[in-house]
């Protein structure tokens, strides 16, 4: 089961070329469809002892279908992060030391 769970973890890298505002809305819409917070990570289950490694995946379609939710929102999120998508842009400010802006 591990080896199944193995794959619900996405590099977040294929998600760099999408651009923020539709990563943001992509990974809130999964997020709200699976009922899932915007921060959900990948969660492994320890497999039953004694089963050695091809141990049958238990879990219900829904849960499978969760985890893989997960997996996405959690690498949509990293490279959101990486980008610092929705975060206001710096403004370049070039007044003078001491002067009042605003």
């Amino acid at each position: 089961m591990a080896e199944r769970q193995d794959e619900n973890v996405q590099s977040s890298l294929q998600y760099d070329n999408v651009p923020c505002d539709q990563l943001l809305a992509q990974r809130n819409g999964l997020a709200q469809q699976y009922k899932l917070p915007t921060t959900a990570k990948p969660t492994f289950s320890n497999p039953a002892m004694g089963f050695g490694p091809f141990t049958p995946d238990m879990r219900s379609k829904a849960k499978r279908d969760s985890d893989k939710a997960s997996g996405e929102i959690d690498a949509m999120s990293r490279s959101i992060e990486r980008r610092d998508c929705g975060k206001p842009k710096k403004k370049e400010t070039f007044a003078l030391p001491g002067a009042k802006t605003g």
